[in-house]
């Protein structure tokens, strides 16, 4: 999409690294939303996005409508595999190996609002994104803290360059935040 139509590309907060990481290879911006298909768009009619969506697989192309379209992903796949002519693992190769770990902390006894404060303050030199819960990257990984809208717990998401590192990531945010 970015090589025939520049422009920037958005997705929310829990969503890879990967999306920065081509957006970055054709010299665009990768915009982040809060978590839900509605922020996406928002963020992409905000920033003129020519591409978004979200870690789940849902494709947003604005030329044909704001709203996740999966026949419209999985066209834009099989086009990008005729053009250049390669297989869907051949594809895959190409691209950056990141590994997503998702998690849960309970809030029955604990304020959320209090770990995802005391989130932001021990890990202020990462400059935390808190468009929604806390978002904090690192060199090698990211971890991103949210409170659910629909059960009493804190979502714990963290993406790493090795299934090991998203582990140690998630690990050493919630040792820090434990109040």
């Amino acid at each position: 999409m970015l090589k025939n139509n520049a422009g920037p590309v958005a997705t929310n907060l829990s969503s890879s690294r990967v999306a920065e990481d081509i957006a970055k290879k054709y010299n665009q911006t990768c915009h982040r939303s809060a978590v839900g298909e509605i922020n996406v768009v928002k963020k992409m009619q905000e920033v003129n996005a020519v591409i978004g969506g979200e870690g789940n697989g849902g494709v947003i192309n604005p030329d044909l409508h704001y709203g996740r379209d999966a026949l419209a992903g999985i066209a834009m796949i099989l086009q990008l595999l005729a053009e250049r002519e390669i297989s869907s693992s051949a594809y895959r190769r190409s691209l950056p190996d990141y590994y997503m770990r998702k998690d849960k902390m309970q809030l029955t006894d604990i304020d959320g609002d209090a770990v995802l404060n005391k989130a932001e303050k021990q890990f202020a030199e990462q400059n935390p994104d808190t468009t929604d819960g806390v978002k904090i990257d690192f060199e090698d990984g990211w971890v991103h803290l949210r409170k659910s809208n629909t059960e009493p717990i804190i979502r714990i998401y963290s993406e790493g360059i090795s299934p090991e590192k998203a582990k140690e990531l998630a690990q050493l945010v919630k040792n820090k935040v434990l109040i």
